[in-house]
């Protein structure tokens, strides 16, 4: 990287997004990192304190629970509540964030007058001023695909910077061992699990889960209790649909008795803590990544 500049990059304080920040400040350049609270129930405060404590200029968090779960977007709708799968089983879902991050990392690039924005996972994007290139993370992930593209889409003279495909990051950095190393040497507190929560889906990925003879542990899940613990009784609720779309819940077995919920964002809470309560919605799949790859989650 020839060129020094300001770097907005996305940043969710994981071992990934870490080490690539104090790498790119390492190189020289600065970077203002953006966080999109999508409803994973993160302390957003200890995020900030950690990503100055990198050497962040700033970090800009974008509350973006109810823009994901409205109704903007039809195929996000459609993909969440149909409860659609890829080929490996992975639950689209799980990308489902992703096209609400872009358009919110856009928006806060021109709030800042950013001539560029770059997310480069799920969950959290960053924003910055005057920026001029995105940076995109994680060697074997289809987020760096979706970014990319959802970018160039919205502002086609992006450029990008992929700090997996460039050889002075990925030779240094051959696998997760040499970012635990580089963020132990740094004093980068890190986990080396990763879980990538939003309203609609929550996965883990790496770690132990990469062991096949493994199963995960019982402190792993947040979203669901565990389905042998779960109540031994059914529990009624009617969810009511215009055009194929989710409008309306009523818990209790006469849907004509109940509160009927509508909010949006409250929609998505009340199933998802009905979920929670029965154990629903677990999946342990292999997935054939965008580039072939595959990955346990």
């Amino acid at each position: 990287m020839a060129n020094k500049e300001k770097v907005l990059l996305a940043y969710s304080g994981g071992l990934d997004t870490s080490c690539i920040l104090a790498w790119l400040i390492e190189q020289g350049h600065e970077v203002v990192c953006f966080l999109a609270d999508v409803g994973q129930a993160e302390d957003f405060k200890e995020a900030e304190r950690k990503a100055l404590a990198v050497g962040a200029k700033k970090l800009v968090v974008e509350d973006l629970k109810r823009e994901l779960s409205g109704r903007t977007d039809i195929s996000l709708a459609c993909k969440n509540w149909k409860n659609s799968r890829s080929r490996g089983g992975q639950a689209y879902s799980c990308g489902s964030a992703r096209p609400v991050i872009a358009r919110a990392m856009m928006r806060v690039a021109k709030q800042e007058g950013c001539t560029a924005a770059a997310p480069a996972k799920g969950n959290s994007p960053r924003s910055c001023t005057k920026i001029k290139r995105i940076l995109i993370h994680r060697n074997t992930r289809n987020d760096q695909v979706r970014f990319e593209l959802a970018f160039y889409a919205i502002q086609p003279s992006i450029n990008v910077i992929a700090p997996w495909r460039l050889p002075e990051f990925y030779e240094r950095f051959a696998g997760r061992n040499d970012l635990l190393d580089y963020a132990a040497k740094h004093n980068i507190p890190v986990t080396s699990t990763k879980a990538k929560p939003c309203l609609a889906h929550c996965s883990y990925e790496a770690g132990i889960l990469e062991e096949a003879d493994v199963s995960p542990p019982d402190d792993m899940w947040k979203l669901t209790d565990d389905p042998r613990t779960a109540p031994n009784t059914p529990e009624d609720v009617t969810i009511f649909f215009e055009k194929g779309l989710p409008v309306g819940v009523v818990l209790g077995s006469d849907p004509k008795a109940g509160n009927k919920i509508t909010d949006s964002l409250e929609l998505f809470t009340t199933l998802n803590e009905l979920g929670r309560k029965h154990g629903i919605g677990r999946i342990d799949i292999v997935e054939n990544r965008y580039i072939g790859l595959k990955s346990v989650s």
